[in-house]
């Protein structure tokens, strides 16, 4: 027995019963010559069943009459505000639905699922004890009649259970048959949400190339979690012919970092380069588990074709691209929670050709690579026999082989150029130096001044002691005579430095992020280029000392602010931009003697690159600190 709650015009029952879904349906609405029509319209064509004038907020049946009450829109068109008389009206709707279900009955509500639609009646049949389940029904696109897509509310009446019963939430996407459980009303409303800004975006894409690139994350069914991450990218300027309307590209897993992949510039460059007037590009995610390029393909194929652009031909084959035609390789080795960094990863990668890298990931900036350490050759390498899942690695088995010779980050190599402001007569290899670390990560920049600089004494400044067992365990780090590590807190022990022990460092580096993701500058913390601190930091240098920072601000105000306050301190300060990356390091010295012609610092950057290669010295030969150093311009 159904029962339909204002039945309109709408030829759903009649359907229903043509259909043979259903015969014993009543129909109801307030509207007389709408009841009139309906009762001429199906007659004695439809004998079982009936149109009633009645109101649904005072009905005349009796108590659990019937199993089913169905509403097309009808919530829809009651609930369009949130004033204080209307939520009443809706709140005796819902009682009278209540009243005339039986136990086990189904209130089937049809709705376009406005957030405050949805928000009322999710929350007021949790509170009723009910189970809710939200199945999408529909969505936008050609064949379709709406852009947005409609839901149907399915609420299973249950006997309220004395005191607080555990909350039943489901939604049931489109294109799948298995619900998923949602934790709270705010989660199901946030995923209805999530699939109408889908539908729009879809819509929109079908009609218009997108101007700025759009991204969005497809999410494991069974975890929630994103599971693929998606650009599209537009090329106008492409011209167009049969073949080049649109693509899919694979970003090789551990290589959606790199700058081609990873910036809106790069992947434009990359659209243009590939030649299609619209690209996708996908990102895995390093906790999925994928089959391959043909099982993401098979995964993929159907979604993507939801962000076709406009003109398509028709069973036109969209090609799958990716670099070597392989998803690449990404073997996570450690994960943890850090107290101070939170929840990060050590993971090896195979990046272009036959390189494997050792990367440290904080996940609340999971785009950022923190620190980077390039494998040796005879490291068991991704992809090869796995260790046992139940044979747990020893906290003190040596770490895999790292390539201490080996700088990745463009900005340490920047770092290590800066060496060369420094003054002195000996050969910067062999000269005696003192050189304080505010950061430590991976280990690779301090161990590389350690190694490569035989008579330098590296001290490193780390808040985090997590990091410390990071860089040891699985980035080859260690202490030594030369090479100390004190867990403490950079600000306090710079302090504690310039009060106790003035002028006694020939560099001090800055290569701290910040925990707070708020502000626009990610590396260093803020409180570390106010002008008292930096102070401080002058103090312990050298007079012909060199102050070496990794700035990494997208504020352009607040990054004026900090250059400022720095000329304000440093008499002398250089600055070396890192081409398509947002880092920049800036050299500061104390002392405006220091100065030298930029002939002359091509000349001690070629003396250093000299020393560098003598034996005991393989200094790699990308490594041209006068090419880097031509850079460098004097503000």
């Amino acid at each position: 027995q159904v029962l339909v709650v204002g039945c309109g015009n709408s030829e759903l029952s009649e359907q229903m019963y043509d259909m043979g879904v259903c015969e014993d349906i009543v129909n109801i609405d307030i509207s007389d010559a709408v009841i009139r029509q309906m009762q001429e319209r199906s007659g004695s064509k439809r004998p079982k069943m009936s149109y009633l004038l009645m109101d649904m907020l005072q009905m005349d049946f009796s108590d659990a009459h019937f199993q089913v009450v169905l509403d097309k829109g009808t919530l829809d068109a009651i609930l369009t505000d949130e004033e204080e008389a209307t939520l009443a009206k809706v709140d005796k709707m819902f009682a009278e639905i209540s009243r005339v279900l039986q136990v086990g009955g189904r209130y089937l509500c049809v709705s376009l699922a406005q957030a405050h639609v949805l928000k009322k009646a999710v929350e007021y049949f949790c509170k009723e004890g009910w189970v809710v389940r939200v199945h999408q029904v529909a969505s936008s696109g050609d064949k379709q009649q709406f852009v947005l897509p409609v839901f149907v509310y399915v609420m299973t009446k249950f006997r309220k259970i004395p005191g607080s019963a555990p909350q039943i939430l489901e939604i049931c996407p489109e294109e799948q048959d298995k619900p998923m459980r949602v934790e709270s009303a705010e989660r199901l409303v946030a995923a209805v949400k999530d699939r109408q800004h889908y539908a729009l975006l879809c819509s929109q894409l079908s009609k218009t190339p997108c101007g700025e690139q759009v991204s969005l994350d497809l999410c494991d069914r069974e975890s929630g979690r994103p599971r693929y991450t998606l650009h599209v990218v537009d090329s106008p300027s492409v011209k167009p012919s049969r073949d080049n309307h649109f693509a899919i590209f694979i970003i090789p897993q551990g290589r959606e970092t790199e700058w081609l992949f990873g910036t809106e510039e790069g992947r434009r460059q990359l659209a243009t380069s590939a030649g299609f007037r619209r690209l996708v590009t996908v990102a895995l995610h390093r906790e999925q588990h994928y089959e391959g390029m043909a099982g993401i393909q098979a995964e993929l194929s159907g979604k993507v074709m939801e962000l076709a652009p406009p003109g398509l031909p028709a069973r036109q084959q969209v090609p799958f691209l990716s670099v070597g035609g392989d998803i690449g390789v990404r073997t996570v080795r450690h994960c943890d929670t850090s107290p101070l960094s939170g929840e990060y990863v050590v993971e090896d990668v195979k990046g272009d050709g036959t390189c494997y890298f050792r990367r440290l990931i904080f996940l609340r900036n999971r785009n950022v690579v923190q620190s980077e350490a390039r494998l040796l050759a005879s490291v068991p390498l991704p992809g090869q026999k796995k260790r046992r899942k139940d044979k747990k690695p020893s906290l003190t088995e040596p770490p895999a082989t790292i390539d201490r010779s080996y700088l990745c980050c463009e900005h340490h190599k920047a770092m290590v150029a800066g060496l060369c402001l420094l003054g002195g007569p000996d050969p910067l290899p062999g000269a005696p130096l003192a050189v304080r670390v505010v950061g430590l990560g991976g280990g690779s920049l301090p161990l590389f001044v350690h190694d490569y600089f035989s008579q330098a004494h590296v001290a490193v400044v780390e808040i985090d002691p997590s990091m410390l067992e990071v860089a040891t365990r699985w980035f080859g780090f260690s202490q030594g005579d030369r090479m100390r590590v004190h867990v403490s807190d950079g600000l306090d022990y710079v302090a504690k430095l310039a009060a106790e022990a003035p002028a006694q460092y020939d560099a001090v580096m800055f290569d701290v992020d910040s925990k707070d993701l708020t502000v626009g500058m990610s590396c260093p913390p803020p409180a570390f280029v106010e002008k008292p601190f930096l102070r401080k930091v002058k103090t312990i240098l050298k007079p012909e000392g060199v102050f070496v920072l990794n700035l990494v601000c997208r504020d352009a105000r607040l990054k004026e602010s900090v250059l400022a306050t720095l000329r304000e301190v440093f008499p002398l300060l250089y600055t070396r931009r890192i081409e398509g990356e947002v880092n920049e390091i800036l050299f500061c010295q104390p002392s405006p003697e220091g100065q030298r012609d930029p002939t002359e610092l091509r000349a001690r950057a070629w003396a250093l690159e000299e020393a560098l290669r003598q034996p005991g010295h393989p200094w790699d030969s990308s490594y041209v600190l006068a090419d880097m150093l031509q850079a460098v311009k004097i503000l």
